[in-house]
């Protein structure tokens, strides 16, 4: 490993620790160096807060030497004014002497134009550091400029007989506890959360963040004629919810009705997610619906329990290709993670 490598690691080790609280923005991670010591460090911790960049300047304590110091982040300093200023600048304005990147932001608004600010005023900066990685970590703010939607990541538990619920639709609980607190987790680094109207009304779920600590993701439900009680939980205004339907738009407190055309339903939502700018949605169901984003290969992540429980008959799982990345036991459970390459 170099030593350009070595510090880019520990910039995305910094970075990941802003999942599920910068977005929209990416997740950023800030090491400077001086003498091959770090003398700062920081992350972007929070949307709308200080950026990485500068969270790391405020660390060091004698600034005078940061006109000799090398900056480390893994993705290309902003060069435009959002909430915050442009952090190129601010290295411009420090004399920084060299600025290590790992991916360069393909966001419009950057996409270079805050590497050649650098370069300008005179400092050295050198790319593509550790880039798999970096665009791995930041997988769903590239989908989000790249593709214009989402990240789509599938979720599902199915039984050793492959069934993800009994004939009356039951499928509590085919994975175990903690594979259920994990998905808490997973809940609270995504933007948002879907179901189909089938999961909706049989298992009524919350698709909150009960079993862990973070934020509640928008709730998403297809609804297309709205059919669904007003009484189910995902309809208790406790978070931000948006049903969508085919018939009537409407506007209340945590709770959206979208109308969308029957025709091109699936894809205008996830259009509309877009512009909403959930960079990120997790489907736990139901089958149908988790088919229905297979078969059209609108998906870029699966994530599938396996569990040692049998069912002898029932609503078959889903079937998909894809790229196994990983493999987990947790407990009695197998947890799988495909990647639609």
């Amino acid at each position: 490993m170099t030593t350009d490598e070595l510090f880019m690691r520990r910039a995305l080790e910094l970075a990941k620790l802003g999942i599920g609280n910068v977005s929209p923005n990416p997740m950023v991670g800030c090491v400077i160096i001086y003498n091959d010591m770090i003398i700062g460090e920081g992350w972007h911790k929070l949307h709308g807060g200080p950026h990485a960049e500068v969270n790391a300047v405020e660390s060091v304590v004698d600034k005078s030497l940061l006109k000799e110091a090398t900056v480390y982040v893994n993705l290309e300093p902003c060069a435009h004014h959002g909430k915050t200023p442009p952090c190129a600048d601010m290295l411009v304005q420090l004399n920084i002497k060299k600025v290590v990147i790992s991916n360069v932001d393909t966001n419009e608004l950057v996409a270079g134009k805050g590497i050649r600010k650098l370069q300008n005023a005179g400092i050295e900066v050198v790319t593509g550091v550790l880039q798999e990685e970096g665009r791995e970590l930041n997988k769903r703010f590239f989908t989000f400029f790249e593709k214009k939607r989402p990240y789509i990541i599938l979720k599902w538990a199915e039984t050793a007989d492959g069934f993800i619920a009994r004939e009356n639709h039951e499928s509590k609980w085919i994975s175990n506890g903690y594979s259920r607190q994990l998905v808490h987790r997973w809940r609270a680094e995504e933007d948002a959360v879907l179901v189909g109207t089938g999961t909706a009304q049989y298992d009524n779920p919350s698709l909150n963040v009960r079993e862990w600590s973070g934020r509640n993701p928008v709730r998403l439900v297809s609804d297309h004629f709205l059919r669904l009680s007003d009484k189910l939980n995902l309809f208790d205004r406790s978070q931000p919810t948006i049903r969508y339907n085919i018939l009537k738009g409407e506007e209340h407190q945590n709770l959206l009705l979208v109308k969308l055309n029957e025709g091109d339903f699936w894809q205008e939502m996830i259009q509309d997610l877009y512009q909403r700018k959930l960079q990120s949605v997790i489907i736990e169901g139901g089958a149908k619906t988790l088919e229905l984003f297979i078969n059209n290969g609108l998906w870029d992540e699966a994530r599938i329990f396996k569990s040692s429980h049998s069912f002898g008959s029932g609503i078959s799982a889903p079937r998909l290709r894809g790229t196994l990345v990983s493999e987990q036991k947790i407990m009695n459970d197998n947890l799988s993670v495909f990647y639609n390459e």
